[in-house]
């Protein structure tokens, strides 16, 4: 799947990976020693992250249930955690530095297809 800002009409990553069951959930990024450029965690349900146990940092996207950017974490640094959005319907995790080369926003409209 490929995530795109359709706000700026610049693409977040051309393959993105969906974590949609328990196991999948919980499991996210853990046990990879990175996130390659292009390459994104799709989190359903999700209102908030962790990075405990993680290598790496990452950028997070926070969206609503309208796939609105509702907040963001941009280079969210191992063994933290965000805080809980109540609004946030899902979460978009990616490599560390895409939210500023996409110029992404809180507001912006997300498409994942």
């Amino acid at each position: 799947m490929k995530a795109v800002n359709c706000t700026t009409g610049n693409t977040l990553a051309d393959d993105v990976s969906i974590a949609d069951t328990l196991f999948t959930r919980m499991k996210g990024l853990l046990g990879r020693s990175d996130l390659p450029s292009g390459k994104g965690l799709l989190i359903r349900p999700c209102k908030g992250v962790h990075t405990f146990c993680m290598q790496f940092p990452i950028d997070v996207i926070f969206l609503d249930k309208a796939n609105r950017v509702i907040s963001l974490a941009e280079g969210l640094q191992p063994n933290r955690m965000t805080k809980v959005l109540q609004g946030a319907t899902s979460v978009i995790e990616l490599p560390a530095g895409t939210l500023s080369t996409t110029n992404t926003s809180v507001g912006d409209e997300v498409v994942i297809a």
